[in-house]
């Protein structure tokens, strides 16, 4: 049976602890975790070269590790100023270029602000960033990589799960990232019970279909929010603020859901997906 797979955001202070210095160390020190996922961050632009790009790439592939690529923050898709979108587009296809040199198969994007406009019309820009965003992928072949779109966690940000399902259902290459503590923050506590999670399963598979809701790209992680949403990341030893991990994976197990689930505590990224991991392979 295909199981789901797991890994980390990023590189892990357990990580540099190890003694390692560099991402492409990631993928062996991940496999000899008995992780199998991983997502490169670009949070910060995407200043990685393209021989590092192939060479975690290589390292990857020779570790058995999935690598998805998570895009510059702050791409804005919903602005109102035309030039920040038609940037947004320049740092889309910059992450396209370097997911495509890693072999990554998919990127992540953050849907943008609603800010002080409608979110009606925030809607609307987003997704005429999105249609650029696609055809300037096409134009240099990059089609055959996912566009993640993410679910976000401040009240003001667009990315609530109806309006990412909204935007996915521009074309069929797209594809709903969900950060199940953004979800969460935003919805200040909102997901309390395993019958919570599973509504959010079948909203996907309603809306789009039931195989991106057997493959979802999933983010996790215990997030504080206050009354606008997001805060700041944790990690599971908190117990203030969830959600809970150990729903979550009781969920997937039960239903034979099959996500890349990537876990974004804050500097226990990995250790918290592989608590995540094993609590899904005793319930399997």
């Amino acid at each position: 049976m295909k199981e789901a797979i797991f890994g980390p955001a990023g590189n892990a202070e357990e990580f540099y602890a190890d003694g390692n210095k560099s991402s492409y160390q990631a993928p062996a020190w991940l496999a000899a975790y008995g992780l199998n996922a991983y997502e490169y961050q670009c949070g910060k632009g995407v200043l990685i070269s393209e021989a590092m790009c192939k060479t975690i790439g290589e390292e990857a592939k020779k570790h058995e590790i999935t690598l998805s690529l998570h895009a510059p923050y702050f791409i804005s898709l919903s602005s109102v100023e035309p030039e920040k979108r038609r940037k947004s587009v320049h740092y889309i296809l910059q992450s396209l270029r370097a997911a495509h040199a890693m072999g990554a198969t998919l990127i992540v994007v953050h849907t943008g602000s609603a800010g002080k406009i409608p979110r009606e019309k925030a809607m609307k820009l987003a997704a005429d960033t999105i249609y650029l965003a696609l055809n300037a992928s096409a134009k240099e072949g990059f089609s055959p990589i996912t566009i993640g779109l993410e679910t976000m966690g401040k009240i003001n940000q667009l990315g609530t799960l109806n309006e990412v399902l909204q935007l996915c259902q521009i074309d069929t290459s797209l594809r709903p990232v969900v950060d199940f503590g953004h979800l969460n923050a935003r919805g200040l506590g909102a997901i309390k019970t395993e019958e919570d999670y599973e509504k959010i399963f079948d909203t996907i598979a309603t809306t789009l279909s039931a195989e991106q809701a057997q493959k979802l790209h999933v983010h996790f992680s215990k997030i504080e929010y206050s009354k606008g949403g997001e805060s700041k990341h944790l990690t599971f030893e908190s117990d203030l603020f969830g959600p809970s991990p150990e729903q979550f994976s009781a969920v997937i197990a039960r239903h034979q859901l099959t996500p890349t689930v990537i876990c974004e505590s804050a500097g226990t990224m990995a250790k918290d997906a592989k608590y995540l991991q094993n609590i899904y392979r005793s319930l399997l």
